[in-house]
């Protein structure tokens, strides 16, 4: 059996989406939509252009009238729930990805097949054209969105809008001025869910990434407020803390400490092949009277196949006596 992600969208997969197409569609032709779905380049076709291929072949068969087709793709949600199709299905990705391909020039209608849609499949990739296009306007729906009673619209809020979304487009004025996003983090930073939190704490890890003291500014403001806004901020700083960024270390309980001394660096397998260890040794020497903690990180520097460098971060977390040298 295949282990492939892309896989998702098999055979049997088209068949039963097929079952579902029959009941709402009159018209619809089975057979035909299965050999327009499974081309000669199929096979090579990787997971995100077998959504997108999905996504045209559907457009096929859907009513043109995009209102029209917007209730249908909630007609199909509805008849998959009832099937006992679990929500947060990452197969079915091409219906946010319909409404975002086609429904673009269609604001209000697109917005609420969006909240709709978002609870079953995840909208947080489509939406980011509309920002993008709509931005005010699109940003202003996002807060209203960061109100809302499904949990999943509320993450949508936090993360459609993240700056940075990794295997997403990024949003270049978001990058530039992240400002507006903040009234929608505020409301959302005592989200009863911590799927929701998380989403607020990787918006800010984002934005920390162009705008190290906005981040800041936001950590000052939050901290203390409660367990759930701290582990927000830790979580947020992540991308700083790995920096060494001074004044992050406050948040996670760490000060920068003169009285360590680090000594005596030694790399003992200076050659090694693929499969072997990296071995390395040195000391750590607290000159203090205090016992305190100590976040040591070191980076790894690896070799491309185009001869340049990519940089691994590694940390421990130690407790240092007086006087004790530990060696690693």
């Amino acid at each position: 059996m295949s282990t492939l992600l892309k896989d998702l969208y098999s055979k049997d997969f088209y068949k039963n989406f097929s079952l579902i197409l029959e009941q709402l569609i009159p018209s619809f032709d089975k057979k035909k939509f299965i050999q327009k779905i499974f081309v000669a380049t199929w096979e090579q076709k990787e997971l995100k252009e077998r959504m997108k291929h999905t996504t045209s072949v559907l457009q096929e068969f859907f009513p043109k009238d995009f209102k029209k087709t917007s209730a249908l793709i909630l007609k199909i949600i509805t008849l998959l729930r009832q099937r006992g199709q679990s929500e947060n299905s990452l197969a079915y990705m091409f219906l946010p990805d319909y409404i975002e391909t086609y429904g673009i020039d269609h604001f209000e209608t697109a917005i609420t097949a969006f909240e709709h849609t978002t609870s079953f499949t995840s909208c947080e990739f489509a939406v980011r054209p509309f920002i993008i296009k709509y931005n005010q306007q699109m940003i202003k729906v996002m807060y209203r969105w960061s109100k809302h009673n499904n949990v999943h619209v509320r993450r949508l809020a936090s993360e459609g809008s993240r700056p940075r979304l990794p295997w997403a487009m990024a949003i270049p004025s978001l990058k530039n001025n992240p400002s507006p996003l903040l009234p929608i983090l505020e409301e959302l930073k005592n989200d009863p869910s911590e799927y929701v939190r998380r989403s607020v704490a990787n918006c800010l890890n984002d934005i920390s990434k162009d705008h190290p003291e906005l981040l800041l500014k936001v950590a000052n403001q939050w901290k203390g407020g409660s367990i759930e806004t701290d582990a927000i901020i830790k979580h947020a700083s992540r991308t700083l803390l790995k920096q060494g960024y001074p004044s992050i270390l406050k948040f996670y309980g760490l000060n920068k400490i003169a009285h360590v001394e680090v000594s005596d660096f030694k790399i003992l397998t200076p050659c090694i092949t693929i499969g072997q260890f990296l071995e390395f040794t040195f000391s750590l020497k607290n000159y203090g009277n205090k016992k305190v903690p100590l976040r040591i990180e070191y980076g790894i520097h690896y070799l491309r196949n185009n001869n340049t460098y990519s940089k691994k971060f590694l940390k421990s977390v130690k407790d240092s006596y007086c006087p004790m040298k530990k060696s690693f």
